[in-house]
């Protein structure tokens, strides 16, 4: 069930060949224009295309665009609860050329009070498998009696706010801001990281809310979900798409409402919510995912617009990346990668509307590559600034501490993101590779932290490790998406992440996903620069003591395709 504000939507495609006379502004001859539902409607027809069976509660005008937006939904298969909308039907009209938007025109006039439901559509809310809130301002989520019947029913929510929106009812299981939204409703000071200002915004909301979860969208970097714990969960895009994002944020928000009333944890719906805007983006966006209807003659009476929150599609450099647009580049998918996990590594994560470092853009993968005229294979000792001995691997320029101080300065002086993770990585698999790609994302280089031979022997047992720390050194080396390797001999890594001081600690596993889960252990060392800790969703099936446990039984190891 969605509910919330429709705008009908259209798109008028022509082609520019000459400026106007009496104005330096370009002059589209249009060829052609098509006509779709937005807000509310988008989001109906996103969940009706899946095959469930969808009602939209909305509001709709008594003039043509909502005897036109009536059309397209009853055609699509959408069961309209329609509200009485004083004034003209809310309409965007975008003029494209070339897959461009040159201008976007919004009529329709200030939102009049929608009527209230009827007892027809407070029973459908009580009885719903999952309800979406799609609210664009224009008053349906403010109705009271409405908002009584989402307090009440026992139906998964997924509010997606507007910043001149309502409050989300209490009890909501997931809000989804994009990062615009998310400052503007939170009204936190700015400041930090991209990553910890939406991190600092979505706990903000989470609690004055009193919902249970609230992700916010990135655009192209996918979604920080903040929930029960205290730590977020990073979600990266897998594909990295040069697209129309208009609708994205209402495919995100779709998909995830379908994903709860299927009986998902609001972690997995969040992945696979940010798997589909991802590809929705990279396929064509709403041209490609929801058939256009042709439009003869004169423009319809129109308003407002429909949202283009970009969850997805990578910003252009110098651009606001929560705002729109997308950089022209091919689309990808990180090899060994799933959806909403994996990725390739993306050019340095900025604050929103930051322009580009002038000391140049860190490349992924290249940060560490410099010769550092090491050689030799024995083991060297550097201490740390409380003197803890620090263990370095001298025969690669990027493994030590030589390395690892190398990119992290050459990172930091670009203004760049200091990622780092860690762990004992003994029999490499992919589920190690999948949150290394991910956490890589997060930043301009990762610096992985390796147990030493000694500190995994005390950890896991006399039987352990498999794989000398040298080997293991080498092997995560050789990965692009990693810059450089530090081993530590100590039982845990706050001695090396003292010294490195990275922006970002990232884990991969289910820290984030239980409710009133505790810190990750760094978290507090972290605290200490103001650093954030994230958990990267882990690969199932992929453990190293159940791939030995199944070598040693000659059994199948874990993953493995039956």
């Amino acid at each position: 069930m969605v509910v919330g504000d429709t705008l009908l939507d259209r798109d008028v495609e022509g082609v520019v060949n000459r400026l106007c006379p009496d104005s330096p502004v370009p002059v589209l001859d249009e060829n052609n224009s098509v006509d779709r539902p937005g807000g509310a409607g988008l989001a109906a027809l996103f969940a009706v295309g899946r095959g469930f069976e969808v009602a939209l509660v909305t509001a709709l005008a008594d003039d043509e665009g909502g005897a036109r937006l009536s059309s397209l939904l009853t055609a699509a298969g959408v069961q309209i609860y329609g509200l009485p909308l004083p004034g003209a039907t809310p309409e965007k009209i975008r003029l494209r050329t070339r897959g461009r938007v040159l201008l976007r025109h919004d009529r329709g006039g200030p939102a009049g009070p929608p009527g209230e439901p009827s007892d027809a559509v407070l029973e459908l809310l009580a009885g719903a498998a999952g309800i979406l809130v799609s609210d664009y301002g224009r008053g349906v989520a403010r109705l009271p009696a409405l908002r009584v019947a989402l307090a009440n029913t026992t139906a998964p929510i997924v509010w997606d706010p507007h910043p001149r929106g309502p409050a989300a009812v209490p009890g909501v299981r997931l809000a989804t801001p994009n990062e615009v939204e998310a400052r503007e409703l939170a009204g936190l000071a700015s400041g930090g990281s991209r990553l910890a200002i939406a991190s600092r915004c979505a706990q903000a909301l989470r609690q004055r809310w009193r919902v249970g979860a609230v992700a916010v969208t990135l655009g192209g970097e996918g979604a920080l979900l903040s929930h029960a714990g205290a730590t977020p969960l990073a979600v990266a895009s897998p594909t990295c798409a040069d697209g129309d994002t208009c609708g994205a944020g209402d495919r995100f928000a779709a998909a995830a409402t379908l994903a709860l009333a299927d009986g998902a944890l609001v972690s997995e719906a969040v992945q696979q919510a940010v798997a589909e805007a991802s590809g929705y983006v990279a396929d064509g966006g709403v041209a490609t995912a929801v058939p256009a209807a042709s439009v003869a003659g004169p423009v319809h009476p129109a308003g407002k617009a429909s949202r283009s929150t970009p969850a997805v599609g990578r910003p252009a450099p110098g651009s606001t990346p929560a705002v729109g647009g997308s950089a022209p580049g091919p689309v990808r998918t990180a090899p060994g990668s799933v959806p909403a996990v994996g990725g390739s590594a993306p050019g340095p994560v900025r604050a929103a509307g930051e322009a580009p470092s002038s000391a140049g853009t860190i490349r992924p993968g290249s940060a560490g590559r410099t010769r550092s005229g090491a050689s030799g294979q024995g083991r060297t000792r550097v201490q740390d600034r409380s003197g803890a001995p620090v263990t370095a691997v001298g025969w690669s320029d990027r493994i030590g501490a030589r390395a690892a101080g190398d990119v992290v300065a050459r990172v930091r002086a670009a203004g760049g993101t200091v990622v780092a993770t860690g762990g004992c990585f003994d029999l490499l698999h992919a589920g190690h590779v999948a949150t290394l790609e991910a956490a890589r994302q997060l930043g301009d280089c990762l610096v992985v932290c390796v147990n030493s031979d000694d500190s995994v022997t005390g950890l896991k047992g006399p039987d352990r490790p498999l794989v000398r720390h040298a080997d293991r050194a080498r092997l995560l080396a050789a990965l692009g998406c990693v810059d450089a390797v530090l081993i530590f001999d100590e039982s845990t890594p706050h001695a090396a992440l003292s010294w490195l001081r990275p922006d970002v600690w990232v884990k991969g596993g289910d820290y984030g996903t239980g409710a009133d889960g505790p810190d990750l252990p760094e978290a507090e060392i972290l605290h200490r620069w103001g650093g954030n800790t994230v958990v990267v969703p882990y690969l199932d099936g992929r453990s190293t003591s159940e791939m030995i446990a199944a070598a040693r039984a000659g059994g199948r190891p874990g993953g493995r395709a039956r």
